[in-house]
């Protein structure tokens, strides 16, 4: 029985899946976040580490003979290469995983491949070979591919490589707005209120301390996210604001890497996933869909209704060579087990 082992490693939370070839959950584990972004690459791989530890321990295996790990952060390829050889010295990594050149004439898949999560969230929403996905988490990216192998990317370092938007960039711009209103400089807005509660704290300016002198680690950003929604929803113009530019960008990425695929005029699948979409807030769904509508009209949008470390397995078990049963197998047992909190 080969055994593989698929990671779906986020912006707050790890899970990570053990199963046999024939499609069967041997153990799984979930951990905190481990983007190398947001924790730096030691302390990424220490939780990576420790998740896929407990999900081999639950499984009774000490090592698996394929790894397959989907991760936020993970974007260019000195990021890459970094997290993969991180990885491949872990005790536990497969015993070819170090290998620094394929075999010679060697056909059988890597032991162990590091990709970016989005990767996975595509292939949890679809199998269509044409696809684009774009996730809204603690940040925001986008991955397209089609049939013939091409694949679009993007470097999804925040503003300094043109991006706007997911729970953290969400929280800092409502807090700047929120500020702003304070001391005047800008217009009056319920966020004033809702995001000091968000924290327990009496008003804007304890908040801005408390992260000036990091008692509230600058990650919790994103935890403002949803009392902007909130506001919107009760007709506050400035979180409104932020609302649709959010959907607009959610837009532009799908967008853009239709057109980059020259895919524009084609019916192809937009895979939505990530909290922030999860959340499911009305105006914000409703300006995406009326943003592909005239934009990518025969974009399908799917939501993603299965967690990403289904597409993970469905993608490990793939390059081992499961057969249509053993991943149909494997995709109701990874829904059936869940993941320890």
């Amino acid at each position: 029985m080969g055994v593989v082992v698929a990671v779906d490693g986020g912006g707050s939370k790890t899970d990570a899946v053990v199963l046999s070839t024939s499609g069967a959950v041997l153990g799984r584990a979930r951990g905190t976040g481990s983007s190398p972004q947001v924790l730096g690459l030691e302390a990424a791989i220490a939780v990576f580490d420790a998740v896929v530890r407990e999900a081999l321990a639950a499984a009774g295996q000490s090592q698996p003979d394929l790894v397959r790990a989907y991760m936020s952060g993970v974007d260019l390829p000195e990021e890459f290469a970094a997290f993969h050889d991180a990885v491949a010295a872990l005790p536990w990594a497969p015993a070819s995983a170090q290998r620094p050149e394929p075999v010679e004439g060697q056909s059988a898949p890597a032991s162990l491949v590091v990709d970016n999560d989005l990767v996975a969230l595509l292939r949890a929403g679809t199998a269509e070979p044409d696809a684009v996905a774009v996730v809204c988490g603690t940040g925001v990216n986008a991955v397209g591919v089609r049939r013939d192998g091409a694949i679009v990317r993007f470097p999804a370092l925040g503003m300094i490589s043109g991006d706007w938007g997911g729970g953290w960039h969400l929280g800092e711009q409502a807090l700047w707005h929120a500020a702003r209103a304070v001391d005047g400089r800008g217009p009056a807005t319920a966020l004033v209120v809702a995001i000091p509660a968000v924290f327990g704290l009496g008003t804007i300016e304890d908040v801005i301390r408390a992260l000036h002198f990091r008692d509230i680690p600058n990650h919790d950003l994103s935890r403002i996210s949803p009392a902007v929604f909130a506001c919107a929803a009760q007709g506050d113009e400035v979180a409104a604001s932020l609302v649709d530019r959010q959907s607009g960008e959610i837009v532009t990425f799908a967008v853009t890497a239709l057109r980059r695929l020259d895919l524009l005029d084609a019916e192809v699948p937009v895979v939505l996933g990530g909290g922030v979409i999860a959340g499911g807030d009305e105006r914000l769904m409703s300006g995406i869909r009326a943003g592909l509508d005239a934009r990518a009209p025969r974009a399908r949008i799917v939501h993603v209704e299965e967690p990403p470390v289904v597409g993970a397995a469905l993608l490990a078990l793939a390059a081992a060579g499961a057969d249509a049963a053993a991943l149909a197998r494997a995709e109701q047992a990874v829904l059936a087990v869940p993941a320890a909190a």
